[in-house]
């Protein structure tokens, strides 16, 4: 290490990581404090993530590389007019954000380009919007009778019973793809004193590397609660909860990530919902509700 004042972080950290349980995310408490915030933190960046984009095969229904259809909308389309909406209400509510858009038009943007522009732009935050959907399901159904004994056909028919709101977070079992994108943001960009190739076996360097994975995981998963909660106890919406998933914009990017899937767009009642003003509105306002605690939470960890 370089100074010693970092060498006394590096200890410290080593006490609090060595007293910290193993603990279930869906018990976790709101961060009070943060052992690896600089003093005078600001949230200046947050990144929003229209969710796919590109053409849509015709007729197609389900979930694509180009995103989930209902009746008459496009998860590509719902996703942007989300974005450009929370874009415009973040700069509003707190004018002292920047707010980048991985994609302003229907064209498609690939999963790490999405993780480079968050990265390149030195993102505090990451919010990818989805709109979720359910595969077809299979039934037997009787066609008629052979020798008075019925004969089944196994046909496939969508599933609209899904509904409602769900947050993912990384899982675990991604955490080496998420420690390369923290040394390529945090590492080579300057932010860490240490060198731009970690070693694995210097235990002070991934004692570091180890607690921003932990800060990250952490603050992810209390963003997810939050935009839950105002999702749910503000505008009644059904939930499915908080759920650690493989997603690759969520562990490529080196800052805490949230996927909101906003709703199942094959539902009807979730489609009608979702392609209207009341319905986007209320989604925006209660992401930009959830970011302002959030940031007010982080912000006075850090005189």
């Amino acid at each position: 290490m370089k100074n010693k004042a970092l060498k006394r972080l590096i200890c410290g950290l080593l006490v609090l990581v060595t007293s910290l349980p193993f603990f279930c995310f869906a018990l976790i408490t709101p961060l009070k404090h943060d052992t690896v915030t600089t003093p005078g933190y600001r949230l200046r960046t947050i990144i929003i993530d229209p969710g796919h984009g590109g053409s849509h095969p015709a007729g197609a229904r389900g979930t694509f590389s180009h995103g989930a259809s209902g009746s008459y909308s496009l998860e590509r389309n719902v996703t942007l007019a989300l974005a450009f909406k929370l874009q415009k209400e973040l700069e509003k509510e707190i004018p002292s954000l920047k707010v980048v858009l991985t994609r302003t038009t229907e064209d498609d943007v690939s999963l790490q380009r999405r993780a480079e522009i968050a990265n390149e732009n030195r993102g505090d935050l990451f919010i990818s919007l989805h709109c979720n959907s359910l595969p077809n399901r299979y039934i037997r159904e009787v066609v008629g009778h052979k020798h008075h004994k019925p004969v089944y056909h196994t046909a496939s028919v969508p599933d609209h019973s899904g509904r409602g709101v769900l947050m993912l977070v990384y899982g675990f079992h991604r955490s080496g793809e998420e420690e390369n994108a923290i040394k390529q943001n945090k590492i080579e960009g300057g932010d860490l004193e240490m060198n731009s190739d970690p070693n694995p076996n210097d235990p002070a360097t991934m004692i570091l590397m180890n607690e921003y994975k932990r800060k990250y995981r952490k603050q992810s998963i209390h963003l997810a609660e939050l935009i839950d909660g105002e999702l749910v106890e503000t505008d009644g919406r059904h939930n499915e909860g908080i759920r650690e998933q493989g997603v690759h914009v969520l562990c490529h990017s080196a800052m805490p990530a949230v996927l909101v899937e906003t709703g199942y767009i094959d539902n009807p009642d979730d489609e009608a919902y979702l392609n209207s003003e009341t319905g986007q509105n209320e989604i925006v306002a209660s992401i930009v509700r959830a970011l302002q605690n959030y940031k007010n939470e982080v912000e006075s960890t850090s005189p």
